[in-house]
């Protein structure tokens, strides 16, 4: 692709000239920026970083591997949108510019490698179960154990050692455990057609939180419907600047819910349900689709959004819980959902929801960061583990698998971490909400 006119960045969707203009530099973002907090680094904040695409739009420097380097290492997380009184729309010159690093900054052997091996297994749910039964394997032959005493775990390279340490605590029941197409609703008239998103880390490390998200759904009066493909959003492949492959997946994604007769699309992934909500924008290009997905992104709802906005009909039952509740960055920032969890958790009697101390800072998960960028990502998740732990709390929720493996890496152990929704159900069947865990 040829470069604009005194222009570094290719003629492809570069960042627009009137989005750049909108940052007067004023410094507002950087205290919530996680990787200007880390390193203190001017260009590792939203403010240098607008700076430095501004200076590749006027052609003043390259697209080349410092430029791309800066851009990798944010993690996407946009609580600088949120921070910002000029409302400069930061999302939408990150995710104009990753494409632009993909497609002219060369990666080292072993990076292009890595992120290949990652690509190749996350978006794959049935690839993405077998390696977490290997997983399983490993751990329960006491193979991780033995790894561990050895010391041989800190030999590895960095992103293979945040690799075997984000292993999920998955059980052979949960993995063989498949869930049904469709759920009516428990009792009375039904009020919604809902189709959920099954997600693919969330289907084979996360079945739980599925399944308490379609018993809440049903027993607020939806027919849940939960299509079977093992079909990705795109959303990792947005986010990380593969746009072609994003482009894919949400073509497909958007095929797939239109089989079925729905009034609402739910995601209980916030990462996934962002990346829904900007179809529009993201297929606007393609004529075939682009009317298609301005309707379908107009139906998407995250499930602490639409069940915060249903009338209440299942009975909540007092659940004496202290709950410390993590915003994900993708709810908060992304979609601007903060008091639905909250309102949902605080509609038990007797649970209380506390907030924690530095909330705006990202955990260090944010995609496959935490996989790519991985010393800064342990820093910032052992940082988000403290502040939950000063909390005190008997249970920690956060609505984004990442997050959950995120934390539950860092965490005390003895502290489970769950979805918001997982509370809820426990709450609306009267169960123990730490057998929510499974």
């Amino acid at each position: 692709m040829t470069s604009t006119l005194g222009s570094s960045f290719d003629e492809h969707h570069p960042p627009k000239r009137e989005l750049l203009d909108d940052c007067v530099h004023c410094g507002f973002c950087l205290p919530t920026c996680p990787t200007y907090v880390v390193t203190g680094q001017e260009m590792e904040s939203p403010r240098g970083r607008i700076y430095l695409m501004d200076l590749a739009a006027r052609g003043e420097i390259g697209v080349d591997e410092t430029f791309g380097h800066h851009m990798d290492t944010c993690l996407g997380c946009l609580a600088c949108t949120t921070a910002c009184p000029s409302g400069v729309q930061y999302d939408k010159l990150i995710e104009s510019v990753r494409p632009q690093v993909e497609r002219h900054v060369p990666r080292g052997f072993f990076d292009k490698v890595f992120r290949a091996f990652v690509f190749s297994l996350f978006p794959y749910p049935r690839r993405l179960r077998l390696a977490a039964f290997g997983g399983l394997l490993y751990t329960r032959l006491g193979l991780r154990a033995l790894v561990h005493r050895l010391g041989i775990v800190k030999l590895l390279p960095p992103r293979l050692r945040a690799l075997e340490a984000l292993l999920p605590p998955v059980t052979l029941r949960a993995l063989l455990t498949k869930t049904p197409e469709r759920t009516l609703k428990s009792a009375g008239q039904a009020r919604l057609r809902v189709g959920l998103l099954a997600g693919c880390a969330n289907r084979v490390f996360f079945g739980g939180v599925n399944a308490a998200t379609i018993r809440v759904l049903a027993a607020e009066g939806c027919d849940v419907y939960v299509p079977q493909d093992n079909q990705c959003c795109g959303a990792l492949s947005v986010h990380a600047g593969q746009e072609e492959d994003g482009l894919t997946r949400a073509k497909g994604t958007i095929e797939m819910f239109e089989r079925y007769d729905l009034d609402v699309v739910v995601a209980n992934v916030a990462g996934c349900g962002s990346t829904l909500k900007e179809y529009g924008d993201l297929l606007a290009d393609v004529p075939e689709y682009a009317e298609r997905a301005r309707t379908f992104a107009a139906r998407v709802r995250d499930v602490n959004e639409l069940i915060a906005d249903l009338p209440a009909r299942a009975t909540r039952h007092p659940m004496k819980t202290k709950v410390a509740y993590h915003d994900a960055c993708h709810l908060a920032n992304a979609q601007g959902i903060r008091r639905q969890p909250r309102e949902l958790l605080g509609s038990i009697p007797e649970l209380s929801v506390h907030d924690i101390a530095e909330a705006e800072l990202c955990c260090g998960s944010a995609g496959i960061y935490n996989l790519v960028e991985p010393e800064t990502a342990e820093e910032l998740g052992r940082r988000k583990a403290k502040h939950l732990a000063d909390v005190e709390p008997d249970v920690v929720a956060t609505a984004n698998a990442g997050g959950l493996l995120q934390i539950r890496r860092f965490l005390d152990q003895g502290i489970p971490v769950v979805h918001p929704l997982q509370l809820l159900d426990a709450s609306i069947r009267n169960v123990d909400p730490l057998d929510t865990r499974s």
